[in-house]
């Protein structure tokens, strides 16, 4: 299916870039938030990183123009995602709010349409019962930055149709980015395993009191190479996000050791989630 309109519910900071990403590469885009506050930032960033690109001979005046013209927000989600082709949903990582955004989407939207959650962890088999077209169910799952970051994980699962799958694959590709498939459904799926395995083992070292935050992203920026260490990218991820999908996993699992670290709890509690808010293990102020 040729997709040409493409519907991002939830406007935060990967909502909001993945809805630009795609008015850049020529989609009619339709952006949208419950959050009246974090829509009008949204609106403020696409003025300002399309005037910024073009004063820094990144892009054209046309081309930053066209793509402003691709791009509306709106705070509603009928609006938004009536006549779309495509729907990425990107909101909170808590399964029951997504399950009921799912429901409500699938009686919005024709029935041709495409439902694809950006979520990093949830697969998408425990959303797509929650709609009659879970062959058309899948994960699109973008990595922050959006806009900078190339890498796209889709997922097909035993509910996923190979056609929603190539019309996904296609879009990314459309969107300049590098999209994987996989095969089947695994928790994490490809990167999200290999940098948990890190964030766990250095959330581990500084709960015992072995090193400091700051000495542990040094080693392994400097040791292995990576180029921000751990506590840096959940500063950018979110320690919100990071909290939540812990939880998730816990209250599935029932598996104390799926909790979240105690440090993580802490940062959450204090509301330190990370550069979106100005601190997290690190001040951003």
């Amino acid at each position: 299916m040729e997709i040409h309109k493409i519907a991002v519910i939830g406007a935060g900071n990967m909502g909001h870039q993945i809805a630009m990403c795609a008015a850049l590469a020529g989609f009619q885009v339709r952006c949208t938030d419950t959050n009246a506050a974090i829509l009008n930032k949204a609106i403020q960033f696409a003025d300002h990183y399309l005037n910024e690109r073009v004063q820094k001979g990144k892009l054209t005046e046309v081309a930053a123009n066209q793509a402003r013209e691709n791009l509306l927000f709106t705070a509603s989600m009928k609006e938004a995602a009536e006549n779309a082709d495509l729907v990425i949903e990107a909101i909170i990582e808590k399964l029951d709010i997504k399950r009921t955004l799912f429901a409500e989407l699938d009686k919005i939207c024709p029935a041709h349409t495409i439902l694809a959650t950006n979520s990093s962890y949830i697969v998408s088999s425990k959303i797509a019962d929650a709609t009659l077209r879970p062959d058309k169910v899948c994960n699109m799952h973008f990595f922050n930055p959006a806009l900078v970051m190339k890498l796209v994980e889709v997922v097909q699962g035993a509910h996923v149709s190979v056609d929603t799958v190539e019309s996904v694959m296609k879009v990314a590709q459309k969107m300049g980015k590098t999209p994987v498939l996989l095969h089947k459904e695994i928790y994490g799926f490809l990167v999200n395993r290999f940098l948990q395995a890190t964030r766990q083992e250095a959330l581990k070292l500084l709960d015992m009191g072995v090193a400091s935050y700051e000495d542990i992203d040094t080693a392994v920026k400097n040791g292995l190479g990576y180029p921000m260490g751990p506590f840096q990218l959940l500063d950018l991820t979110g320690v919100d996000l990071a909290y939540h999908v812990g939880m998730e996993k816990y209250r599935e699992s029932g598996d104390p050791a799926d909790r979240p670290s105690p440090t993580i709890v802490e940062k959450f509690t204090k509301g330190e989630w990370g550069k979106k808010v100005g601190k997290g293990f690190y001040d951003y102020e």
